[in-house]
């Protein structure tokens, strides 16, 4: 059963959409692996809005950093998203590109270990306009790397446009 089916794409390119509705598909009981931490009223705002999205027969597990610590094994998981999730370690890790980094490529290796089906929504910050500060380039950058590191472990990858799901690999 081992999957991992990664999703990519802007901000609002319909990337959660596509992919709860891939997990609808896979089971009927998934579960919403969200990384976001309760940062502002905003951010409550939007976590709202993706509790709203998903039905009752979805099990929802929040964990902002350590995914290895969750045992999955046979379920379908959509994890949601890497940029929440690694925003939260270069934080933790004080800003800091290459500790970061290692903390996040460590924890995804230890973390897909395991015999599950995996969906992934991540996003693509850098195809954007160029970060006006240091901080901001380094996690653009940070964002690049982590995603390829994941692409490179996923069996499918989509690049979602304008809600349009595009199969690259």
């Amino acid at each position: 059963m081992k999957e991992i089916i990664f999703i990519t794409g802007g901000q609002r390119s319909g990337k959660s959409r596509f992919a709860q509705k891939l997990a609808e598909e896979y089971s009927a009981n998934p579960i919403y692996l969200a990384t976001a931490r309760h940062w502002d009223d905003d951010f409550e705002q939007r976590i709202r809005h993706h509790q709203a999205d998903r039905g009752e027969q979805w099990e929802t597990i929040e964990e902002e950093k350590q995914l290895r610590s969750l045992s999955l094994t046979g379920r379908t998981v959509l994890l949601d998203c890497i940029t929440l999730w690694l925003t939260n370690i270069f934080h933790d890790n004080s800003y800091r590109m290459d500790t970061t980094l290692k903390e996040a490529k460590s924890e995804w290796d230890s973390f897909i270990q395991q015999d599950f089906r995996l969906i992934v929504v991540s996003n693509e910050i850098g195809m954007g306009l160029h970060a006006a500060d240091e901080s901001s380039r380094h996690f653009t950058d940070l964002q690049g790397w982590i995603n390829q590191h994941i692409a490179a472990s996923a069996d499918k990858v989509y690049l979602m446009i304008s809600g349009i799901p595009w199969q690259i690999k």
